[in-house]
């Protein structure tokens, strides 16, 4: 193992000889030596804990020295511990001390001399510069290193060229948007006027010409820029090239141009439409296409797992191509645009609608006076905090969102707030290495340089950021211009000669542009087939008002340099959309346990029912009850009860497997249940109603009820159920369902939803399954089943519960602990009043009067319990045949009493009445009266005695 032991602090370092300690010699092996300052030390195979607790190493051990950064290690780099105890070469000490920048070492179209030191440039080294022939040196003659800088600027070797009053113009027509949606030429146009003079100024580009702007303010608009390119084409002297700056205005010079023979090319157009150089066959840019963003962006989603965003657009070209272009990527990578919204000035609904539709990562494509808008928006809706992320183009100004804007009516503060933690991804514009440009310049310099040329302070100045493009254009135009010349060697054309019928000229400086390869102030300056510049990407965002840099991107490569300074409202990178969390209701398990102890007290009661009907099914008044009837209603309720148990088991008891099964345990358990007890006191009601209703002739039935039609009928119920049960599972088996609720918020301020669900049983065709309603039941008096009253109490009672309950567990379905307390308690309640009303009053009889202890003792004197039976019912017979008889004697003995004085009444009436002839007229003659016995009210008189 290999560790870098840094020991910072120059008090650590040893007196004498920087480092190198005379040790003490021991048979220990040598004494540890600390590192230099600025440096350190390997210690082979120790790891720091170890460095820190020895004081010796081992002869033979080897140590090296290393320096940070832009150091190296002077005197030797290799110490080995010898048998004498002491490091090899402790006469020569090791430091680390500053190099020189290797560049000076070579001088383009000249010659460097090094003194006073070695390859690479240490402190006291001097160089010397010489030009070679036909070149003279701009810059000073000598430098110096001292700690790791050189004394002077690097000079450079420039031609030998004609004066200044010989040299003939070459003319660029320029269009900077000075306003507008983009006011980038504030900037860029110092930008050119600068790089105007710098290539002006060398000897060795375009020693015979002399370039110069002609320029416009365009404002970013096309209609402006139309009128100006009219100007500039119509209008001399003749433009060698056009420079328009905003995508739209570059669009419509780039369209004309083709018809005049012209290059274009621009320092601040970004749109990938652009890009077609079938329709733009001579455009060139600095400014990388805005397609060059949409890898980076791809990147980071990736890197922050990101797979739903959204968008929202400014409508126009540039931003539509550049969004279609991004949903090519983004849906290679596999991920989703969910929502796209666009504007054409009035950003409020869209930013509504992204409020409206969950959007939590978008990506937002406008001007910088259209962000002004939708950021002020963006904070109404409150659209924005750790639940969101902005992606935002890289070219506004620093300070966009603070500068005052009338359009909008929120403050500084709120922008401020709205806008904080977005992320940019922009075009390297700048130079990181601050390495020397073709211009002799590094990226600092010109920094420093065209600040002081401005007007107003660098972020309230528009453009600033792209000025650099705008700087390495004419640097670019002009190498392609001197290589066209022949400047670069080899025998060219006569610039003044261009007109705009001549393409051969603009083919030539097609050629050169197209082949151009520079470092520039923003970096390397290379163009691809398409005309665009490449160039790698900045990602930044806004952290406590400010743009911190928190990684670079290489699209060429794929390499996502990451500086881990990224910081997030909430601490971590926020979720793509609301995280859903799907939670299951369960039942109140206090309710399930509740309810179950009272099940298994009915099964209790119920097994204690069944086993005193059968431990006294010898006792007459039991035997009168049907007592096989009743036990299997004591079955039917146990099975009923159990049928609680699986109706409250749920998805906190059992898995998704199981589930199935248990929903045929509750169907079969509740279903024969309810077969069994109460399928068998319907039979024994309907049974008894059904013989005793029958016509007078049809009698005789009463006097027998044979108990095998009973266990039938039963049979057949308990059948039926059981083939319906079987055709139902087999048909249309019950299943695990989901019931899905609308989504809660939880209580903390957290980026999540519960989506509240519920588990049921069901099937396809549920309601028709479930189509039986309660029996009918008839009213029945009679007295040949002593409990009948209680039968049919119970069946009554058991039948408006469940009328009750069916309707209100269905409207309640949706809500578990009501749903299963009704449905359970509905279940228990009818099971209680079923065995407690056709049990308990047996066994008070019973045991009030003793019934089975009388009966057991006729049994031991008769030897037969039924035939006591039956000599107690003739007796009872008898004695009432002797009392009808009587009464039938008193009877006759009255009608022969009413019939006597019936008869004289009437003798007395025809002796005072005699009989009356018939009528002349025709009518009939009256007879003579009938006898008494013979008149119809006497016979109904005795008819109404008997009754």
């Amino acid at each position: 193992m290999l560790l870098l032991l840094l020991l910072a602090p120059l008090f650590l370092r040893p007196p004498g000889a920087g480092g190198a300690q005379t040790p003490n010699a021991t048979s220990e092996g040598c004494q540890i030596i600390h590192p230099p300052w600025e440096g350190g030390i390997r210690y082979r195979g120790l790891t720091r804990d170890q460095v820190k607790a020895i004081n010796f190493l081992p002869v033979d051990y080897e140590i090296e020295y290393v320096c940070r950064g832009e150091r190296e290690v002077v005197g030797p780099k290799v110490r080995k511990c010898l048998a004498n105890g002491s490091w090899t070469d402790m006469d020569t000490p090791s430091r680390c001390v500053r190099i020189c920048s290797k560049s000076y070492l070579t001088l383009e179209n000249g010659k460097v001399f090094l003194t006073g030191g070695d390859l690479p440039a240490l402190d006291g080294a001097r160089v010397d510069f010489r030009c070679d022939p036909d070149f003279h040196l701009v810059g000073s003659s000598r430098s110096i290193c001292s700690q790791g800088q050189w004394s002077t600027p690097k000079p450079h070797c420039q031609v030998n060229r004609t004066p200044h009053s010989e040299r003939r113009a070459v003319y660029i027509g320029a269009l900077f948007p000075m306003s507008g949606g983009w006011p980038g030429g504030q900037a860029c146009q110092p930008a050119v006027e600068m790089a105007l003079e710098d290539v002006n100024s060398r000897r060795d580009i375009l020693p015979d010409y002399e370039l110069k702007l002609i320029h416009h303010d365009s404002k970013c608009d096309p209609g402006q820029a139309t009128k100006y390119l009219y100007e500039l084409l119509y209008n001399d002297p003749i433009k060698i090239i056009l420079m328009p700056g905003c995508s739209s205005v570059s669009t419509l010079v780039a369209e004309a141009a083709r018809m005049w023979n012209l290059i274009v090319l621009s320092y601040g157009s970004s749109s990938p439409a652009l890009s077609n150089r079938q329709r733009f066959p001579t455009f060139f840019r600095t400014h990388p296409s805005a397609t060059l963003h949409n890898p980076t962006r791809v990147k980071l989603f990736e890197k922050w797992g990101w797979k739903k965003i959204a968008t929202i657009q400014q409508t126009t070209e540039v931003f539509t191509s550049t969004l279609d272009d991004l949903e090519e990527r983004v849906k290679e990578a596999g991920i989703e645009i969910t929502f796209r919204q666009s504007f054409f000035s009035d950003p409020a609904v869209p930013v509504k609608n992204l409020k409206r539709q969950d959007a939590r990562i978008i990506v937002g494509l406008f001007y910088e006076t259209e962000a002004r808008k939708v950021f002020c928006e963006v904070y109404k809706e409150r659209l924005f905090g750790k639940k969101y992320v902005w992606f935002l183009i890289g070219w506004y100004a620093d300070n966009w969102f603070k500068i005052y804007d009338p359009s909008i009516n929120c403050t500084v503060d709120e922008m401020t707030e709205a806008v904080e933690g977005h992320i940019t991804t922009e075009i390297v514009m700048l130079n990181p290495a601050n390495t020397r440009s073709i211009s002799n310049m590094t990226s600092q310099e010109f920094v420093e340089k065209l600040t002081k040329r401005l007007k107003r302070h660098p972020e309230e100045t528009g453009g600033f950021q792209e000025a650099p493009l705008a700087y390495d254009a004419i640097w670019a135009l002009a190498l392609a211009l001197n290589k066209t010349s022949g400047g670069g060697g080899r025998s060219g054309v006569r610039l003044e000669d261009f007109n705009y019928n001549n393409q051969t000229i603009t083919d030539q400086i097609y050629r050169a542009m197209n082949s151009s390869s520079f470092e520039g102030v923003s970096g390397h300056v290379v163009f691809d087939a398409s005309g665009s510049r490449m160039a790698w990407t900045l990602i930044e965002q806004l952290q406590g008002g400010s743009y911190k840099k928190i990684g670079y991107y290489d699209s060429t490569k794929d390499d996502l340099s990451w500086s881990k300074t990224d910081k997030w409202i909430g601490g971590s990178p926020p979720a793509d959309q609301t995280l859903v969390i799907k939670t299951f209701r369960f039942l109140s398990q206090k309710l399930f346990i509740s309810v179950s102890v009272l099940s298994s007290l009915g099964i209790v009661l119920a097994v204690v029912c069944l086993s005193f009907n059968i431990y006294n099914s010898h006792v007459r008044y039991i035997q009168n009850s049907q007592p096989n009837l009743n036990n299997l209603t004591a079955v039917g309720c146990s099975l009923a009860l159990a049928a609680v148990f699986p109706l409250g088991l749920d998805g906190y008891h059992i898995g998704r497997n199981q589930f199935p099964f248990v929903c045929q345990a509750r169907l079969w358990l509740l279903g024969l249940g309810f077969s069994l007890g109460y399928g068998s006191m319907f039979t024994k009601i309907w049974w008894v109603h059904t013989v005793f209703t029958k016509k007078e002739e049809k009698k005789e039935w009463r006097k027998t009820l044979e108990p095998w039609k009973l266990y039938a009928t039963v049979g057949l119920l308990v059948g039926m159920d059981v083939l319906t049960l079987a055709i139902w599972q087999i048909v249309d088996p019950l299943h695990r369902t989901i019931e899905t609720f609308a989504k809660e918020e939880p209580k903390e301020d957290i980026d999540v939803s519960i989506l509240p669900q519920l588990e049921h049983c069901s099937s396809r065709k549920m309601n028709t399954w479930l189509g039986e309603g309660p029996l009918s039941i008839s009213d029945v008096s009679t007295e040949k089943i002593n409990d009948h009253r209680a039968v049919g109490m119970a069946i009554y009672n058991v039948a408006v519960l469940c009328l009750i309950t069916a309707p209100v567990t269905m409207i309640l379905s949706s809500q578990q602990d009501a749903a299963f307390a009704f449905a359970s308690l509905a279940i228990v309640f009818s099971s209680y009043i079923t065995l407690v009303v056709l049990f308990v009053p047996k066994m008070r009889r019973l045991i009030t009067r003793g019934e089975w202890q009388s009966e057991a003792q006729d049994t031991m004197k008769t030897g037969s319990s039924t035939n006591n039976n039956e000599e107690e019912k003739s007796r009872l017979l008898e004695k009432e045949n002797r009392e009808l008889e009587k009464i039938i004697a008193e009877k006759e003995e009255r009608v022969s009493e009413l019939r006597h004085q019936l008869q004289s009444r009437q003798q007395l009436r025809s002796r005072r009445h005699p009989p009356t002839p018939p009528e002349p007229s025709g009518g009939l003659p009256r007879g003579p009266p009938e006898p008494p016995d013979r008149l119809s009210c006497d016979g109904s008189r005795v008819h109404l005695l008997y009754k």
